[in-house]
């Protein structure tokens, strides 16, 4: 067990690492864990009674200790290496992680279209410890239950316990199937999907009890199984398809390893797994697993790379190699030869409150530090230091000081999104309900505004939403994630969400009525010239077009294959590779220019030199961070524009006149 513990190990870290994929090792974790504590559990129960507290003591005693010393040097690691404008999501993780969490913060964040852009945090690989825990803390609980009902209504308890796991395992895997096939993100961290690899890896147990194979086909599974698992990440997008049917492959070929066992042969994949070398890295496979995610993130970091590349992943391996015996051997060890690791009384869990509690202090100290960082970001609108947008008019000035700061901070930038009273008003992927916001106004406003469309759209609201205040102008924000106005569903084809949405959305805009629509006028602006009018935004716009309502159409912001604000923010506002050529991006004829027969109640807004100024599209304009990550504007550049947005705006109306 152990060897196919240090298979499944090194799997996971030569493919992170090296590959920059997914491998299914994790998938092989959940399956041994379940055969172990399932055989564990049965025989406490043909044995006099399940023992709760002295097992989950000794679960935490096994598991605790390494992972909350790699969390305290993530913490402290984390506070000198990473970039500020990742601090508060590591913060958030590596408590989740601490209280074994961490798989519900990555659902939350899935569910969010806002912290989807997350980068893969520090502690992200914590989502398969926080599913076993929460699996440890169930199962005894499940199996305790089936096995008092079972006794009481006079049943076989280990027939009872087979049925109840080969509906667990029948009812999760339909669940993971389902859900990977319309939400895969938010399906890879849920424990209810991952919950049938824990219950095959029990009727494994049940099984093996009940069967045992001649020795020809013991021989055969071992290197089927073994040849299978490793080849499991290269044949399989497992990062994409996982965790549907496609993860029974590495757990029905590490079911297979295991029912094998001891072949009894020479030639035998146990001979292999038997050996020191395979058992010693099965003793360092939880500790080498926490170590090198980490000790990736952080070369990365370091290094100013995206992938770490031979020699670098070399050197990735071999620190978490290090780091991992050392802490089997100086933590691990220790505590389990130690009188808590007996966990017989409360030990363990005075323990388990001692140690988790540091790890929360260290976390909210650095929560203080990154607020209070943050808080720095005030409001700059007249600020001279700050005129962002306004550098770039004809005339401008600059009164401002000599060395000012680049606002905002850089600790705020994910957060800078720009919404109507503190609220985003983003409806979420999933979601197919259409929602809004609107303005304040005093009686009946002067002109009404409806945004509607994506996040690309929802920028804009930074800067018409200090217009709607000054001139009592109602502005209805109807945006959704990853969902343009359109017919169709450009951004992810087949969002049957999406296009409920829009439909919603057309059929509300034409009970309001109102002076201006905003909607997106092109996508998908990246290096290659790629920019689009799809045809579903046309057909949009002719939908209002019966209806005499207006459109100003927004020409696209540039996408970017990283990010401009954390770049400049280390090599530098004048760096290079901080800034793209607007050549690259940006064709001088928009697409909507080539396309005949337009709609007649459709113009269009093109503020490209407002991000591109000259040959090039930088990452900071008066002192600004243009960017919150590869491709959103920024709230408070975006707020900068105000006054340019209302100049066009007013030119819109004076031209066409009041039709309401």
């Amino acid at each position: 067990m152990q060897g196919l513990r240090g298979v499944a190990s090194v799997l996971v870290v030569v493919y992170h690492v090296w590959l920059g994929r997914v491998s299914g090792g994790v998938d092989v974790f959940f399956l041994i864990s379940g055969f172990l504590v399932t055989g564990q559990l049965l025989r406490a129960a043909a044995g006099g009674g399940i023992a709760f507290r002295p097992l989950w003591g000794r679960m935490i005693t096994r598991l605790f200790p390494a992972a909350l010393t790699v969390l305290t040097a993530v913490l402290v690691t984390g506070f000198v290496l990473l970039p500020e404008n990742q601090w508060f999501q590591t913060i958030r993780e590596v408590v989740a992680a601490a209280l074994y969490l961490e798989n519900w913060q990555l659902v939350a964040d899935s569910a969010d279209y806002f912290e989807q852009h997350n980068e893969a945090s520090v502690v992200q690989h914590y989502w398969s410890l926080s599913i076993q825990g929460q699996l440890y803390l169930v199962w005894p609980l499940l199996i305790a239950l089936v096995v008092a009902v079972a006794r009481r209504g006079g049943h076989v308890a280990h027939r009872a316990v087979a049925v109840c796991l080969s509906v667990v395992f029948a009812a999760s895997l339909a669940w993971s199937v389902a859900l990977t096939s319309t939400d895969q993100p938010l399906a890879y961290f849920h424990s209810l999907t991952r919950a049938w690899e824990f219950a095959l890896g029990g009727l494994l147990a049940l099984g093996l009890n009940a069967f045992t194979p001649t020795a020809l086909v013991r021989l055969a599974l071992g290197w089927v199984g073994l040849a299978g698992l490793v080849a499991c990440g290269l044949v399989l997008r497992v990062g994409s398809v996982f965790p549907g049917y496609a993860a029974l492959w590495p757990t029905l070929c590490a079911a297979a390893v295991i029912a094998a066992g001891g072949s009894g042969s020479a030639f035998g994949a146990d001979r292999l797994l038997a050996t020191r070398p395979a058992r010693y890295l099965g003793d360092l496979s939880y500790t080498l697993y926490l170590w090198h995610w980490p000790a990736l993130v952080f070369y990365l970091v370091v290094r100013d790379q995206t992938e770490p590349g031979p020699r670098g992943g070399a050197a990735v391996i071999g620190l978490s190699l290090a780091l991992s015996v050392v802490t089997h051997h100086l933590v691990e060890k220790p505590v389990r030869r130690s009188p808590i690791g007996v966990a017989t009384g409360w030990g363990a869990y005075r323990f388990a409150a001692a140690a988790v509690v540091p790890v929360l202090v260290v976390a909210g100290c650095w929560q203080v530090v990154a607020e209070r960082k943050a808080s720095l970001h005030a409001a700059i609108v007249d600020d001279p230091d700050h005129p962002g947008a306004m550098a770039l008019e004809p005339g401008f000035e600059y009164w401002g000081a000599e060395h000012p700061s680049v606002a905002p901070p850089l600790v705020a930038l994910p957060k800078d999104f720009a919404g109507i009273e503190g609220s985003t008003c983003t409806t979420a992927t999933y979601n197919k309900e259409l929602t809004y916001c609107r303005s304040p106004v005093t009686d009946e406003p002067d002109k009404r505004i409806v945004v509607v469309g994506d996040s690309h759209m929802q920028q804009y609201l930074a800067a018409l939403d200090q217009v709607a205040r000054r001139r009592n102008w109602e502005v209805i924000a109807m945006n959704k994630g990853a969902c343009p106005f359109s017919t169709e569903s450009n951004a992810m084809p087949g969002d049957a969400n999406c296009l409920k949405w829009n439909a919603d959305a057309v059929d509300k805009i034409l009970s309001l009525r109102p002076d201006l629509v905003l909607a997106n006028g092109t996508r998908d602006v990246r290096r290659g010239l790629t920019e689009q009018t799809p045809s579903g935004f046309v057909a949009q716009w002719r939908k209002l077009e019966d209806a005499a309502i207006a459109v100003a159409a927004v020409r696209d912001n540039p996408r970017h294959p990283f990010k401009p604000s954390e770049c400049a923010n280390t090599h530098g506002a004048e760096a290079p590779r901080c800034s793209a050529a607007r050549a690259d991006l940006l064709s001088p004829e928009p697409p909507y220019a080539r396309i005949p027969d337009l709609p007649s109640n459709v113009e269009f807004l093109d503020f490209s030199d407002y991000f591109c100024p000259g040959d090039l599209c930088p990452p900071v304009i008066g002192n600004i961070y243009v960017y919150l990550d590869d491709s959103h504007v920024s709230a408070t550049y975006m707020s900068t524009m105000s006054p340019l947005l209302e100049r066009v705006l007013d030119e819109r109306f004076a031209h066409a006149g009041d039709n309401r």
